[in-house]
């Protein structure tokens, strides 16, 4: 907005002198509004407006989330949960470490049967107690993800399929730890 001003002296110097009545006048260019309008004063920005801001605020939902959190939440549970159910390097690593030690204890004195339940059976027992500790906090994760309010609807759907998968996986875990699915193998006499 361009402002034209006529007189010799400025706003500053001509409240000082006469409060401002005389030696200066100024005129809007825009809409030809009188002398003193809040349209024509150059100390007055437009977008300083209290009142914009009010409405901006009006305008903006309130308590609208993202739900970036608990999206990735609800994507590490069903992460997790398949993690439990296809196996871990942890439980890997954990199976052959069991193994090792069954073969250390049972090394030229052990009878076939604790053989067989200190290398096998203590691996696999393990292996179930590693991927049953990662279904237990997938299914953690996800519970916790849809106990909570006002999420979008690919957040729940998502942290549904990791509560199915980590309960799935529960469930082997478990079945595997007790034998329930498969029994250890005997020994012959």
């Amino acid at each position: 907005m361009d402002i034209k001003t006529t007189g010799k002296t400025g706003p500053a110097e001509r409240d000082e002198k006469d409060g401002g009545a005389a030696g200066t006048a100024t005129t809007g260019d825009l809409d030809g509004a009188p002398d003193g309008d809040l349209a024509d004063d150059p100390d007055t920005d437009p977008a300083d407006d209290p009142e914009d801001d009010l409405e901006d605020e009006a305008a903006a939902p309130a308590g609208k989330e993202t739900g970036v959190g608990a999206g990735a939440a609800a994507v590490v549970s069903a992460a997790l949960a398949a993690v439990a159910l296809t196996g871990t390097w942890t439980g890997k690593v954990v199976s052959e470490r069991e193994t090792l030690v069954g073969q250390i204890k049972t090394s030229g004195s052990g009878t076939p049967a604790q053989q067989i339940s200190e290398i096998y059976g203590d691996a696999w027992h393990s292996t179930a107690l590693v991927n049953g500790a990662f279904a237990l906090v997938a299914l953690i994760v996800a519970v916790a993800v849809l106990v909570l309010p006002r999420h979008p609807s690919w957040v729940r759907a998502v942290a549904t399929a990791g509560a199915v998968l980590a309960g799935l996986g529960l469930l082997l875990s478990i079945g595997t730890y007790f034998d329930l699915f498969l029994s250890l193998p005997t020994a012959g006499s």
